[in-house]
């Protein structure tokens, strides 16, 4: 597996990304608090089948460029746009997880024109989240930690506490065993200046954000909405009002994995993306 790390110019930010294969272009999204080796039971063998896939470490994510600013959801899909540009492309399959999920559906919702096919992991659209934050008090307490994130400095601190015990515990809510080496690896770029503000960041702006209304079965582009039954952090109902948004959408729900869905059933998620792209 070819894990060089290799750097790009897009949107301002200078991201860092792992590459392998050749064909068309599939951009991996990670999300919080991960990093782009989230994808490495995924990327080889997405590649195999004759795709050119990329796995960027997304804006703020070490060893990315980390920005002092609020990332909105207009600057995040931007990015997905210039970084499809910046490596040589005109559209590109998206497959996203969580945050990076997110600004694949943004893509999808504003600019479809620059997709050939999403798949998201774990993520419902953000219309559809934020509505259920606001509204929905079962949601509210699944993601009490939004909430907490808009303090300024006191996440930060928390969970830099302890050897940043608060974010291998979440990660660790995965199924299958996280690595003393993967730990390592997320606790160097955690470490890196400014890093848990720039990624706390994006929580922010999402709180501010308001939505113009989202006609169903308006979402043109493919979509395959992978998800993980188990997931604390976000109802399996956003899962389905999100299909709703979508014209052409399949959802696929696996019943024993949690919100870490690419690393507990790497397997299946393979298999499910396959399908989808061929």
């Amino acid at each position: 597996m070819n894990e060089t790390i290799q750097y790009v110019t897009a949107n301002g930010i200078r991201f860092a990304y792992l590459e392998e294969g050749s064909g068309p272009l599939v951009l991996l999204m990670h999300g919080f608090p991960d990093t782009a080796h989230t994808w490495d039971d995924i990327r080889p063998k997405i590649a195999a089948k004759g795709y050119r896939v990329v796995a960027p470490f997304l804006r703020g994510y070490a060893p990315s460029e980390i920005p002092e600013h609020d990332t909105d959801q207009e600057t995040i899909a931007r990015d997905v746009l210039e970084l499809i540009t910046a490596l040589g492309e005109k559209q590109a399959i998206l497959i996203g997880h969580d945050w990076g999920a997110v600004a694949a559906w943004w893509v999808a919702t504003r600019y479809p024109e620059k997709l050939k096919k999403l798949a998201v992991l774990n993520c419902p659209h953000p219309k559809v989240w934020l509505e259920a934050q606001r509204s929905d008090p079962k949601q509210r307490r699944a993601s009490w930690y939004v909430a907490a994130f808009q303090i300024p400095f006191l996440p930060e601190a928390m969970m830099r506490a302890g050897n940043f015990r608060a974010l291998v515990t979440a990660i660790r809510q995965s199924t299958a065993p996280v690595s003393d080496e993967e730990l390592t690896r997320y606790r160097a770029c955690w470490s890196q200046p400014g890093e848990l503000t720039a990624t706390i960041n994006w929580y922010r702006a999402a709180a501010r954000h308001s939505f113009e209304p989202i006609a169903p079965a308006s979402i043109t582009p493919p979509i395959q909405i992978i998800w993980g039954q188990q997931d604390p952090y976000v109802l399996p109902s956003l899962a389905e009002a999100s299909k709703a948004l979508c014209r052409d959408a399949r959802l696929t729900l696996l019943p024993e994995a949690t919100h870490w869905v690419a690393h507990d059933a790497p397997d299946q998620v393979n298999a499910i993306l396959h399908n989808f792209l061929t």
